[in-house]
């Protein structure tokens, strides 16, 4: 699974808030206002939910948001995340591969000037159901 959403405590400080996850052992963040605050909650939700696949850790089941207490000074909203999205923006770097092919199908695409990078890539991302 790469699409997650969790519940995220808020918790004002001054004009700053700083952020927990019930459900995601030692996943914090925090943030000067709102918006820099629901940005640190993402990156840190799907940093450590990226970082809990690679390891094959068990990832925890959501809590209902309405379930999750709080104080005079806290509040409750969603973060949603995309693992996937994240890999594939902090994982850019290519990676060789070694392939073999029988040589009349090269000679076509030699021809044609086919770019096999671009026509593996696309055949991968379409064979494992990825846009």
């Amino acid at each position: 699974m790469s699409r997650y959403i969790y519940p995220a405590v808020f918790e004002q400080e001054g004009d700053s808030y700083s952020v927990s996850f019930p459900d995601i052992e030692g996943c914090f963040a925090q943030g000067e206002g709102l918006q820099d605050s629901l940005d640190s909650a993402e990156d840190a939700l799907c940093l450590m939910l990226y970082f809990m696949e690679q390891n094959k850790s068990d990832i925890p089941a959501p809590s209902d948001p309405n379930s999750v207490k709080t104080k005079n000074n806290q509040f409750v909203t969603l973060i949603s995340c995309d693992t996937l999205e994240y890999e594939r923006y902090y994982k850019k770097k290519s990676v060789k591969k070694t392939l073999s092919i029988p040589e009349w199908l090269n000679d076509m695409a030699v021809k044609k000037n086919i770019n096999f990078s671009n026509v593996l890539q696309n055949a991968l991302m379409h064979e494992l159901g990825v846009e």
